[in-house]
């Protein structure tokens, strides 16, 4: 019952006038879990399984809700391990994250409106962005948005709301001794996330053809989907 259905409490790691030290610490908080709970391992295993391996020798991804660059740090240093060079475009709306970005280009704009002409990136990514928005609404204009500026694929990921990860975020924080705000966050983050059917829904609103969408390992609700060549 406690699980049924999203909570829309703000979370404080959205608010854009904290202190430029506390944000740092924040996002060095935040690259610790993602670390710990492999944010970059969905796009690594997926993409290529997506668009095959040799498509992916040479890619343009932009990353939505990018914060300070994490996940296209690791994507990009990993893909130039296997001798592939991906070019990764950090988006979000708050550039005082953005200016903590050292990899890729980074553009201030809104995941609703994304100031990219139709197909201009290879895949648009997003992990984890999507439970910070406040309607569905704003949820199919972020699909839509991100289904038109990509030329071949997107690959959606979100919290799935379960107890058993609610559980585990919360061990994870305490262990780490992370501020009480941060662990508060954390925990919000899982009640604002996902169930497969609502993110189905949300993806036929988007009017996105052969959407998949899937539950990734209990943890994580995946949206993809290939256009046509």
């Amino acid at each position: 019952m406690f699980f049924k259905r999203r909570i829309l409490q703000a979370e404080y790691f959205d608010a854009l006038d904290r202190p430029a030290s506390e944000m740092a610490e924040a996002y060095a908080m935040l690259a610790f879990v993602n670390s710990v709970c492999q944010l970059a391992r969905p796009c690594q295993k997926l993409l290529p399984k997506m668009l095959g391996e040799e498509r992916c020798r040479s890619l343009t991804l932009l990353d939505l809700g990018a914060g300070d660059g994490w996940l296209g740090n690791e994507l990009q240093r990993w893909a130039a391990a296997r001798g592939w060079n991906w070019r990764v475009t950090n988006l979000d709306l708050n550039a005082r994250a953005l200016s903590l970005s050292h990899n890729g280009q980074s553009v201030v704009g809104s995941a609703l409106a994304l100031p990219f002409r139709d197909g201009a990136f290879d895949v648009v990514i997003a992990s984890q962005m999507a439970h910070h928005l406040a309607t569905d609404d704003e949820v199919c204009a972020h699909f839509k948005e991100a289904w038109r500026v990509a030329r071949e694929a997107v690959l959606l990921n979100d919290l799935h709301r379960n107890v058993i990860l609610y559980a585990a975020i919360w061990l994870l924080l305490r262990l780490k001794r992370a501020p009480s705000t941060f662990l508060s966050d954390g925990l919000v983050s899982v009640r604002r996330g996902w169930r497969v059917k609502e993110w189905r829904a949300l993806a036929e609103r988007a009017e996105i053809p052969g959407a998949r969408v899937w539950l990734y390992y209990g943890s994580r609700v995946i949206l993809e989907a290939r256009k046509k060549c």
